[in-house]
């Protein structure tokens, strides 16, 4: 964490020193956790009081075993339910069994109680609300990602793990959500180790699809060690995870919200690295689209923590660029 500190002083210093903001939004265009084209209705509609679009789009990711958005969308709009209630709770009064709300009422109560010292007991209490969400559409994933959060805060057996496991992947092999909630079981910081942890996201990885967000996941597992106790890693194997989550990225147009959250988390470990040029190269295809995570597990104020950090990228490129180099060739052509 003292890199981290060190950039942001730097960072601060000379914020406002234009040419190293070249090719990169400004602050103010930055958005945290922006919904994409088909979550932004949803949330404008729930923001006056109506759950119609919500549980639209909901039931079109069901239909469609669109997975990986129906976590997405689940989550933004359990988090939007925290603060905005009154939608959500007319919804389940006028749809109680309808399995799109049965699955946000669990996301909810798991967010809920996570915030709590005491959330291994509020996490026991929803438990039913879990197997609520797994009944109402048996081929979903999702409730089974929620399934394994809720494994790790309960202290559940490895035992209990692996079933639940066996239960996520028969539904959907290659779901990210689910994955990530194992690599957090497996970590150092809970029930694991970091070398199993490594392992585990890397066995997953060798076997995802093209394009698949599963090739970020040796990248949750080096920001579990960067983040987390434990021994040590060694270096290739940090950047070898780097590397193809680099891959992954590529992948993708710039700009494009849908691997934001990967192109976030991977821009932090590269930081931790020192690997400054490649930490920029990520931050030109991020473009407007900070997340909260990963920046939430280092400070209070994640787009605050994003913006400083991109601040102190900047100057850490331009202070290894030879001062005879022209600027669009410090800049790699972004």
């Amino acid at each position: 964490m003292a890199l981290l500190r060190a950039l942001i002083s730097t960072a601060r210093m000379l914020k406002h020193t234009k040419h190293l903001a070249v090719g990169l939004p400004a602050d103010d265009q930055v958005l945290l956790d922006a919904p994409d084209e088909r979550l932004a209705p949803a949330l404008v509609a729930a923001g006056q009081d109506e759950y119609g679009p919500a549980a639209t789009l909901l039931a079109a990711t069901r239909e469609e075993a669109a997975w990986e958005n129906r976590d997405l969308y689940t989550r933004r709009l359990a988090a939007f339910a925290r603060h905005r209630p009154d939608w959500f709770e007319h919804w389940l009064a006028d749809r109680p069994y309808d399995p799109d709300a049965l699955l946000v009422k669990a996301e909810l109560a798991l967010a809920r109680a996570w915030e709590s010292p005491a959330y291994a007991e509020l996490l026991r209490e929803a438990a039913p609300l879990i197997s609520a969400a797994a009944e109402g559409h048996p081929r979903d994933p999702v409730p089974w990602r929620l399934a394994l959060d809720h494994a790790r805060g309960t202290h559940a057996s490895r035992a209990v793990f692996d079933a639940l496991w066996q239960q996520a992947i028969d539904r959907a092999s290659h779901h990210y959500g689910c994955h990530t909630s194992a690599v957090q079981y497996l970590s150092a910081a809970w029930y694991g180790s970091h070398r199993e942890c490594f392992d585990f996201a890397e066995q997953a990885a060798e076997g995802a699809l093209p394009g698949s967000l599963i090739h970020a996941l040796p990248a949750r597992a080096a920001l579990a060690y960067l983040t987390g106790p434990g021994s040590a890693v060694p270096r290739e194997r940090l950047d070898a995870a780097a590397d193809r989550a680099i891959a992954l990225s590529a992948g993708y147009e710039p700009g494009d919200p849908y691997p934001a959250e990967v192109r976030n988390l991977l821009t932090y470990v590269l930081i931790r690295l020192e690997r400054w040029q490649d930490a920029l190269d990520q931050l030109h295809l991020i473009g407007p689209y900070a997340t909260s995570f990963p920046w939430d597990r280092v400070s209070d104020d994640p787009l605050g923590q994003f913006l400083e950090l991109r601040d102190g990228v900047r100057l850490e490129v331009a202070a290894g660029t030879p001062l005879c180099t022209p600027a669009k060739q410090a800049a790699r052509g972004h």
